[in-house]
């Protein structure tokens, strides 16, 4: 696969957020327009749909995404995330094993314009931010069939002397995949994986809605008071049972090892 035509990325980025288990990839599969990318939407993350990534009207459920995996992740009515399994036989070497490969890769990119240049893209890059999102289209079409520690779909970097200080990494699976295939990319009793769940957002046609409130709070997106089908259909909204595929934070250089695994918490580091 050395060429990726945008057909190809195109139909992987189909097969991956419209929820194609990985059992079923070669399938036929029908467009989901509730939740696929819209052709003009660019520069996403892993491929989250915006309205306009590089300015401040980005969809608000892309940052409201991102928002919501700032800091340490936890269960939520908007985030599901898989039980810590009891550890089994040769799942810390695994998990260490992962943890070198992506070293490995990553020593490439301590420099960010590397990864620009390589075709990684930044999610919200005039949108402050504590950890951005250089995502590639071309790893997170690999993620849908196969998985390589030393390739994440996306990089992690936070703000420092005019660019960016390279921090960690995001691998992506499956909307569909089962803790089976999660488990044999990270060992389910070291990470956990998490996924984005029971969306309701306002009418494509009524972006204004985006600003209702409800008691104070917001009333759509990730992070609002709507997490039923029932409650979205009441106010005129469309609802999303789960929201692009697995996804999992690694911080590879981080010194206490409760911070390597699905955090956005970053504590004492180094860089390689």
């Amino acid at each position: 696969m050395s060429r990726i035509t945008p057909y190809l990325l195109a139909i992987a980025a189909l097969f991956f957020f419209a929820g194609a288990p990985s059992s079923v990839l070669a399938q036929k599969q029908e467009k989901d327009t509730s939740t696929t990318p819209a052709p003009e939407q660019k520069n996403s993350m892993a491929g989250m749909p915006m309205d306009a990534a590089d300015s401040s009207s980005a969809s608000p459920a892309a940052a409201g995404v991102n928002d919501q995996m700032t800091g340490k992740l936890m269960n939520s009515s908007h985030m599901r995330m898989t039980p810590l399994a009891a550890p089994q036989p040769g799942d810390a070497a695994r998990a260490d094993s992962v943890l070198r490969d992506l070293r490995r890769g990553l020593r490439r990119y301590t420099n960010f314009k590397v990864a620009l240049a390589d075709g990684y893209r930044i999610f919200l890059p005039k949108v402050k931010q504590k950890v951005y999102h250089f995502t590639s289209p071309y790893s997170a079409l690999r993620s849908v069939f196969t998985f390589d520690p030393a390739l994440p779909t996306s990089l992690l970097y936070e703000k420092a002397d005019g660019g960016y200080r390279l921090v960690g990494a995001m691998y992506t699976a499956p909307k569909g995949a089962a803790p089976a295939d999660l488990n044999a990319r990270v060992p389910l009793s070291v990470a956990q994986w998490h996924v984005h769940v029971n969306i309701c957002v306002p009418p494509r046609k009524e972006p204004e809605r985006w600003r209702e409130t409800a008691g104070g709070k917001p009333l759509f997106g990730p992070k609002g008071s709507i997490s039923t089908e029932a409650a979205c259909d009441a106010v005129g909204g469309r609802f999303i049972p789960q929201l692009f595929g697995w996804m999992i934070h690694v911080n590879p250089y981080e010194r206490d090892p409760k911070l390597v695994w699905g955090t956005h918490e970053h504590g004492e580091h180094d860089s390689e």
